[in-house]
């Protein structure tokens, strides 16, 4: 995907959350014995997050990836999206979202697996989450998928959401945390909803996501 009217910019929540990120690959990557103990510790894992209390795992597991793709689009859609948004928001907001949403995914997914030892790794809640919210500011901007065909924030957040729904109760089949990316939008979208209740930020999204020449 790729935002046309992104400032090419990098704002600072956003530069070291991928400084962040990377540096935490790249020890995954460059050390596969530590690898294993650091998903263990570090991931998120409802039988010790719940029983045995490893409540960290709730953010640490945003900080791990499975694969050079899965941290590139992860990373990619941060950049592209949240620049703009910490833009508007300030960097302490913005990170409050950030982590608000990535823990509010790690619960989701949690609570759908209770009791698994399967280890949920990954950012991906968080940036389901900042898509929603890009989705909700911006929703008449149009990206890119695969930098070639054009579509607008407000069509896409909603087919996300669709598919995530669909595909939340096969995700032990997949490997893919659908119930985290579905909980960090639906998330993502009450807290921005509830902050902004004075303002239209929300209010008319599924009404006006099938109408023309209409504004948000």
């Amino acid at each position: 995907m790729y935002n046309q009217s992104g400032s090419g910019m990098i704002s600072p929540a956003v530069k070291n959350l991928l400084f962040a990120n990377i540096a935490v690959f790249l020890l995954q990557f460059l050390a596969p014995a530590l690898n294993e103990t650091m998903v263990r510790l570090f991931g998120l894992i409802p039988l010790l997050a719940f029983n045995h209390y490893f409540i960290w795992q709730f953010v640490t597991y945003m900080f791990l990836h499975g694969g050079f793709s899965h941290i590139f689009f992860n990373m990619f859609a941060l950049w592209m999206f949240g620049v703009g948004l910490e833009e508007i928001w300030g960097t302490k907001e913005f990170l409050k979202y950030y982590f608000s949403t990535g823990i509010a995914a790690g619960l989701c997914t949690a609570l759908f697996s209770w009791g698994s030892i399967i280890p949920t790794i990954g950012a991906s809640g968080a940036i389901y989450g900042i898509l929603a919210a890009y989705a909700l500011f911006f929703p008449d901007r149009y990206v890119y998928m695969y930098f070639l065909f054009p579509i607008k924030m407000k069509y896409l957040a909603l087919i996300l959401g669709a598919l995530e729904f669909f595909s939340a109760y096969n995700q032990a089949q997949t490997g893919i945390a659908h119930a985290a990316h579905l909980g960090g939008m639906v998330v993502g979208f009450f807290y921005l909803r509830y902050k902004y209740r004075h303002s239209r930020i929300g209010q008319n999204f599924f009404r006006d996501i099938f109408r023309r020449n209409k504004p948000f």
